[in-house]
């Protein structure tokens, strides 16, 4: 600060100098862990707490989609393997699919379902289908943890759920994210979706930034009580693509905003790099040996009107106040970006409008046999009481049939180079109703030991998302 006293006042660089110290000062009020790397050289241009020990929530399933995709591309089995819903799988908290035990679906179908609705109940069935058990699998996720060189990272379980011992932080993180760009480019297009189509149901991808930042392209979000809200994302502007990692922000839309924030400053420059140090490259990041901050009390204490969940559609302030999660050097810098608006002013905004890609259970289906899947779902969640007139009417299925076409037309368009084993056949098929709501996962998922490093956070019974 005594750089400040050699300074005008009210010259340009005391204003960057402020601006800077506002960027690079951890927030004293509220807990955040905030990296920003270059994807293809790992070089580090923002990291606060980036080694801080952190609950990750259901970002996890970056890693349950890295080692499913893993065995796909190694030929263990394809994205059309069939996989059954077990009562483990059924028994998981939401958010959900809501399948009843015994109901089969692809490896494709359940990958776009987890990372898009982020169903915990499909991560048990990918981790199920690939390791045999959610132990053995989370003895793969641990072992490939290691080799990643992801060492603050420990898993127990595939989707994030409260448990002893599932830790990472976010220099771990974007060591994952870098290794899924380098490792699974064919298999990218998983990571951003924009949203899924089941019978009725249309939903969208719980990261913000897709649709509405320019040039994002992935990852996941998280959520728990115990981690705060957490995202990896990433976003590719004039061939340089950037990862940006943002843990324990207040809200949905806090850590949407936040990590378009951080990304805007790495591409643009702010005028601002001679006053920052060099950080190295991800992998150098020195870890710190403390426990995971429990957010719990913030996040989901009685101060919020209803439980938090990462599911919740967040209110919007039109003019971007502090409740967004925005930064003062915003306005300072935003002359100096390009004319692209700011950070929560894009992800205030509407996404850009996209077809769902259409999901469904059962084996693959193509042609006529994908159309009809659709309708069927559709038919499905139609509400069991009709009169008689709408019973006689439900049987003509020709409004339904082309919506089901209408829906299935563009999942064939996306996905023909994408998935060259299948290239001819887009995902899609019927499945029955949901079963009622079961039994809390924590129950039911067995636990391996707890680590030396690990730390439960107490009394959490909030959804991972």
């Amino acid at each position: 600060m005594h750089l400040l006293r050699l300074l005008p006042r009210h010259s340009l660089n005391w204003i960057f100098l402020v601006a800077s110290l506002a960027v690079v000062t951890p927030g004293a009020v509220h807990a955040e862990a905030l990296l920003v790397v270059e994807a293809d050289t790992g070089k580090v241009l923002q990291a606060d707490n980036a080694t801080m020990p952190w609950y990750p929530a259901s970002v996890t399933k970056i890693m349950t989609a890295y080692v499913t995709l893993k065995a796909v591309k190694d030929g263990r089995l394809t994205l059309d393997t069939v996989l059954t819903v077990s009562p483990v799988a059924a028994s998981q908290s939401p958010s959900k699919m809501g399948f009843r035990p015994g109901i089969q679906v692809t490896v494709d179908n359940a990958l776009k379902m987890m990372m898009v609705k982020s169903a915990n109940d499909m991560a048990v069935v990918l981790a199920e289908g690939v390791g045999g058990s959610i132990d053995g699998f989370s003895a793969m996720m641990n072992q490939t943890a290691q080799k990643l060189g992801m060492t603050q990272t420990s898993y127990v379980n595939p989707n994030g759920l409260p448990a002893d011992g599932q830790i990472t932080s976010a220099r771990d993180l974007a060591i994952l994210a870098r290794a899924v760009i380098r490792d699974l480019p064919e298999y990218e297009y998983f990571m951003h979706i924009p949203s899924i189509r089941y019978g009725r149901r249309v939903t969208q991808n719980f990261n913000k930034l897709i649709g509405r930042y320019p040039g994002a392209d992935g990852f996941k979000t998280g959520f728990i009580c115990a981690s705060g809200y957490n995202l990896v994302a990433s976003a590719t502007r004039n061939g340089k693509r950037l990862i940006a990692v943002v843990l324990g922000s207040s809200s949905g839309q806090a850590r949407a905003v936040r990590a378009a924030q951080l990304l805007e400053r790495g591409f643009g420059g702010n005028g601002l790099g001679w006053l920052k140090p060099a950080l190295g490259t991800v992998d150098n990041l020195v870890p710190i040996d403390a426990t995971p901050p429990n957010l719990r009390d913030e996040m989901c204490g009685g101060k919020r009107k209803r439980p938090a969940t990462d599911e919740d559609a967040d209110i919007v302030a039109a003019n971007g106040s502090a409740s967004t999660g925005e930064s003062p050097v915003t306005f300072f810098t935003a002359g100096l970006q390009p004319p692209m608006g700011k950070p929560s002013e894009m992800i205030a905004a509407a996404a850009e409008p996209s077809e769902p890609i259409p999901v469904y259970t059962g084996p693959t289906k193509t042609g006529p046999a994908l159309i009809a899947a659709v309708a069927a779902d559709v038919e499905q969640q139609t509400p069991a009481k009709r009169s008689k007139k709408s019973k006689v009417a439900a049987k003509k299925p020709a409004a339904v049939a082309e919506a089901g076409a209408k829906a299935a037309k563009p999942a064939a368009v996306r996905h023909a180079s994408a998935r060259p084993e299948t290239a001819a056949k887009p995902a899609a098929s019927a499945e029955k109703k949901p079963a009622a709501k079961p039994a809390a996962a924590d129950k039911t998922v067995p636990k391996p030991a707890k680590p030396k490093a690990a730390a439960k956070p107490k009394g959490e019974n909030k959804p991972a998302g």
